[in-house]
């Protein structure tokens, strides 16, 4: 019997400004009404399907910070305060143009079009624009209401629109919202992101799911470690002119920490296993991670060739190389399946995916019933390119994956027991990420070696502000979670010329706010060059945390 090992990652960057803890933008939120609701509902509806989902800190804290604005009705988030005014004629200017900035993006074929009254609103807004700017001001209060609501709406995931109570009526009524609508929504919502997380651990307690981490903060931790290691791919990749990032091992360390002890925090015991940020590994981090007492960790089949060969096969988990200390297994994802579900399925009628998926999974079983199937990817951010947010495929495919005696779906850890005697051992590791096999979305281009440059010097700062004494507890603590903050992956991800320039302005803005905090909270003065853009883009992102990254 096969065993097939899925693992959805979950993961958004910290959106909230560094000074006021405003959300700048709601993906964490939006994300967590569609895609984290759904997933869990397939999953209850489907008692013995088996995976490993993982969640990242840092997106974590920002959905308990989403509940804590619920609980309290202190919005942080301008789409929730627009939502929730009584009256859309009070909003101010900058909420109203705010909302006009964000609340048409989503992938407008599958969560716009379909929706008349979505659309109507699309289609007003566009008429004012083409026919006379100054027209503006005759939208009224109940279009910006409507808008928001919407909004809204078009992010409910398919669970709390075959389920909910909120979401369907105001689907079914289309426009005109009331306050008292509006606010009934709200709490429906709010409940629905309360209940996130204790509704992962139940999975989690009952079996049925393993819990995994990320460091806490996603930070591309080989490239703390040792910039050369973005070499070990590709050779020619052009490095920071700094040396190195100061003290990356002890940083990483922290990372690592945190993550164990926010997961025993909120799932009453620590993670088994982690999947580092962008599945990047190199063997010093490799070490580090079987140091901290992880039981397994995993990559990319782009990493496991460049390391073993190109005939080297996903279908058992692999020993570290010799030297490495600890028991610690290391899996490497499937990369077409996974890469199927991700960027190609989306284009299929729910069951013909489903049906080819069970094809190629009884294809590897046919070349040896005990193979493994790692299957690996965002469990977040395809799902809106799919109609109906990928219902009908998931439905299909987990009906499909119950009646299938052939293939057996299993956590990682279930999996590391299991195939661990048929584990080979890894002659070497070469560094690399689910990207391409290499660091290079990291690091190489001008524009993400000088954020490293700069970020560079923010921690030298750090590091003697730190070791002065001259710092409280207090203000330690403020500091080194600024630093976190400033050492996530996805800033350096955005930057580089093969982006939108809209969304590299955004994540450029507020990586440079990040330090610039973190220069405040150290008693320095800012520098200059943070004061203008890395990159020479401008704008707002199209579809922020929606993007589809490589999976």
């Amino acid at each position: 019997m096969a065993d097939l090992a899925f693992l959805w990652h979950m993961h958004q960057p910290d959106y909230r400004h560094p000074d006021s803890g405003e959300f700048l933008l709601p993906w964490v939120f939006l994300h967590a009404i569609k895609d984290y609701t759904d997933m869990a509902a397939h999953l209850e509806r489907h008692p013995t399907i088996r995976c490993t989902v993982n969640f990242v800190p840092v997106l974590l804290d920002q959905i308990e910070d989403y509940a804590t604005q619920f609980a309290d009705r202190q919005w942080r988030d301008p789409l929730l305060r627009i939502a929730a005014a009584p009256d859309g004629d009070s909003l101010s200017t900058a909420d109203r143009d705010w909302l006009l900035d964000m609340a048409f993006r989503c992938h407008a074929p599958t969560m716009l079009e379909p929706f008349a009254p979505y659309r109507r609103l699309r289609d007003l807004l566009s008429f004012v624009h083409d026919h006379d700017g100054h027209g503006m001001s005759y939208l009224s209060g109940t279009f910006y209401s409507d808008l928001a609501t919407w909004y809204l709406l078009a992010w409910s995931g398919e669970s709390l629109r075959r389920n909910g109570q909120a979401v369907p009526l105001l689907m079914a009524r289309g426009g005109n919202f009331s306050a008292a609508e509006r606010q009934t929504l709200l709490a429906e919502l709010g409940a629905a992101v309360a209940d996130l997380i204790p509704r992962y651990r139940k999975l989690a307690d009952s079996g049925q799911i393993e819990l995994s981490c990320t460091p806490a903060n996603h930070p591309l931790a080989p490239l703390l470690l040792d910039f050369r290691s973005a070499r070990e791919a590709l050779p020619e990749c052009l490095l920071p002119a700094a040396p190195e990032y100061p003290g990356g091992r002890s940083r990483v360390a922290e990372h690592l920490a945190d993550a164990s002890g926010s997961h025993a925090r909120r799932f009453g015991k620590p993670p088994a296993g982690l999947w580092p940020a962008e599945g990047a590994l190199s063997a010093a981090f490799l070490q580090q991670i079987a140091d901290a007492g992880f039981a397994w960790t995993a990559s990319s089949h782009g990493v496991l060739r460049h390391s073993a060969g190109n005939d080297a096969r996903t279908t058992t988990p692999w020993l570290p190389p010799e030297g490495t200390t600890g028991d610690i297994l290391l899996f490497f994802r499937n990369e077409r399946l996974s890469d199927l579900i991700g960027f190609e399925y989306a284009k299929w009628h729910g069951r013909d995916a489903a049906q080819h998926f069970m094809t190629e999974l009884k294809a590897i079983h046919l070349q040896d019933a005990d193979n493994l199937i790692p299957v690996f990817l965002d469990g977040e951010n395809a799902w809106e390119y799919y109609p109906y947010n990928a219902w009908y495929f998931f439905s299909d495919l987990y009906d499909a994956l119950e009646k299938n005696p052939a293939i057996r779906t299993v956590t990682l850890s279930e999996a590391a027991v299991r195939q661990r005697a048929r584990s080979p051992r890894l002659p070497r590791l070469t560094a690399g990420s689910w990207v391409y096999g290499t660091l290079s979305t990291w690091i190489g281009h001008a524009d993400k070696n000088r954020a490293w440059e700069m970020l560079c010097d923010a921690k030298q700062c750090a590091d003697r502000a730190l070791d002065s004494g001259r710092l409280d507890a207090d203000a330690r603590r403020e500091v080194e979670r600024r630093l976190a903050v400033c050492e996530s992956s996805d800033w350096f991800w955005w930057l580089g010329d093969y982006n939108s320039p809209e969304s590299v302005a955004s994540f450029d803005r507020l990586f440079r706010q990040n330090l610039q905090s973190l220069y405040r909270l150290l008693g320095l003065p800012t520098p200059a060059s943070l004061d203008h853009p890395i990159s020479k883009g401008g704008g707002e992102p199209e579809s922020g945390g929606t993007m589809r990254r490589a999976n």
